[in-house]
C-alpha cells in the first residue's frame, strides 16, 4: 500500500476511477511512469493527464503534510470508508484530519442553503444534535447557514462531526469556520478533503465535494436550498447510490422552501422530528443506537427556575421570524423594560437569538416549561 501513488493519482483531475483502477493493475507501468517514462498504449485522456503529473512535487507536499499531521488515506486503506468506496467514483486517496475512527460511525449527511432562516437554523442544529446523541456522525460541508448549525449540533456527541471541504484540510473555508473546525477536531471528529492540502475554494470544487458528503452517509437530510441549490446536487448523488433521502418542510413563500418541498413532492421522507428519519434506516443500524431524549441537546440548557416574565416572553418568541422589542412587548404583554430583562435570562440560558436590527427568534424548542 503506497499511499503516495494513490494520492499522486487523485491530482489527474477528471480521470474515471475504471482507468485509475486499471492503472493502478499495472505496476510494472506505474514504476516506469514514476520514473518519468511515458509508455504507450494508454488511452489519450490517461495519457495526456499523466504527462502533467510531478510525481516528485506530489510525494513531497504529501510527506510535508503528514508532518503536520494529515492522514492519507487510499482505496488500500483499512480506514478508507467502506460506503465511500461503493460509489461509481470514490476519491483514490482522502485526507484527513482528526481521528479516522470517526468514520467508522455510521453517518448521515445534513444539508442546506448558505443564505436560510432562524427556522432552519434552528432545525438543522437540533436535528443534527439528536443524530449525534443517537449514535450518528453527521457529515456536511462546513458552509455557512445550515452546514455550520449541523456541525454545531454534531458536538454534542464527542466525535460524531465530519466536515467535508472542497478544499484542502488546511484550508478551511469559509475563514470564520476555523474556530468550529478546531472544535470538531478537538471533539474527536474528523474534517477531510479528496484535494490535496493548499487547495484553495475554487467553485468547481463544491459540487465535487457533495458527492462524497453522500458517499459517506447513509441517507441525505435537506433543511433549506434553494431551487438551484448545491444542496440538491447532493440529494441527486444520494438518490443515484441508493442513499435515502430527507427533507424538513417549509414555508411555500420561502424561497429556501422550495428545494426541501420539491423533494417532498418527489418521494423523500418527510422528516419533523429525528424518528422519521430513524424509521428509515436498516434495522441492523437502528438497532445498535443509544438511548437519547429527542431535543436533548445538551448545548441548550433549559432555563428553568426562571422568571415568569422570561415564560410569557418564550411563548411570544418565533423559531421562523424575529420580533423587535416594541412587538413582543405587544405579544406578551411585559413593558419594555421587562423584555429587555427576560431577552437577557433567554439568551443567558441558550434559549434565544438576536437577529439584525434589534429582532429576536426562538433557538431552540423548550424541553421543560419555566
Amino acid at each position: 500500500m503506497d499511499p503516495f501513488l494513490y494520492s499522486a493519482l487523485s491530482r489527474l483531475g477528471s480521470v474515471s476511477t475504471s482507468a485509475l483502477s486499471a492503472l493502478l493493475d499495472r505496476k510494472d507501468l506505474l514504476a516506469r511512469l514514476r520514473g518519468g517514462q511515458r509508455p504507450d498504449g494508454l488511452p489519450p485522456s490517461l495519457s495526456k493527464a499523466l504527462a502533467k503529473l510531478d510525481w516528485t512535487t506530489a510525494e513531497k507536499e504529501d510527506r510535508a503534510a503528514q508532518k503536520a499531521g494529515v492522514v492519507i488515506l487510499c482505496w488500500e486503506d483499512p480506514r478508507y470508508p467502506t460506503r465511500l468506496k461503493e460509489i461509481p467514483d470514490p476519491p483514490p486517496a482522502l485526507f484527513l484530519k482528526g481521528d479516522p475512527a470517526a468514520l467508522e460511525i455510521p453517518a448521515l449527511g445534513i444539508v442546506g442553503s448558505r443564505l436560510c432562516t432562524v427556522y432552519g437554523l434552528n432545525v438543522a442544529r437540533t436535528l443534527a444534535s439528536d443524530l449525534a446523541q443517537a449514535g450518528f456522525a453527521v457529515a456536511s460541508g462546513l458552509a455557512r447557514g445550515i452546514d455550520t448549525a449541523a456541525h454545531e449540533g454534531s458536538l454534542s456527541a464527542p466525535g460524531h462531526g465530519i466536515a467535508v471541504l472542497g478544499t484542502g484540510v488546511d484550508v478551511i473555508y469559509p475563514r470564520e469556520n476555523g474556530a468550529l473546525a478546531r472544535k470538531l477536531l478537538d471533539a474527536g471528529g474528523a474534517v477531510l478533503s479528496e484535494f490535496p492540502p493548499g487547495t484553495p475554494p475554487l467553485p468547481r470544487n463544491f459540487p465535487i465535494r457533495n458527492r462524497v458528503i453522500s458517499g459517506l452517509s447513509l441517507g441525505i437530510l435537506v433543511v433549506e436550498a434553494t431551487e438551484r441549490s448545491g444542496s440538491l446536487i447532493t440529494a441527486r448523488f444520494a438518490l443515484e447510490t441508493g442513499r435515502e433521502v430527507f427533507a424538513v418542510p417549509h414555508n411555500i413563500t420561502s424561497r429556501t422552501g422550495i428545494g426541501p418541498n420539491t423533494l417532498i413532492q418527489k418521494g423523500a421522507k418527510l422528516v419533523q422530528r429525528v424518528q422519521d428519519v430513524l424509521e428509515e434506516l436498516p434495522p441492523e443500524i437502528c438497532c445498535n443506537l443509544k438511548p437519547f431524549s429527542p431535543g436533548g441537546d445538551s448545548s441548550s440548557p433549559s432555563p428553568s427556575g426562571g422568571t415568569s416574565h422570561a415564560a410569557r416572553l418564550l411563548a411570544a418568541l418565533r423559531p421562523d421570524e424575529g420580533a423587535g422589542i416594541d412587538a413582543l412587548c405587544g405579544l406578551s404583554g411585559l413593558t419594555a423594560a421587562q423584555v429587555m430583562a427576560a431577552l437577557l435570562e433567554l439568551q443567558m440560558a441558550d434559549r434565544c437569538v438576536e437577529l439584525p436590527g434589534m429582532r429576536y427568534a426562538l433557538k431552540a424548542a423548550p424541553k421543560e416549561s419555566l
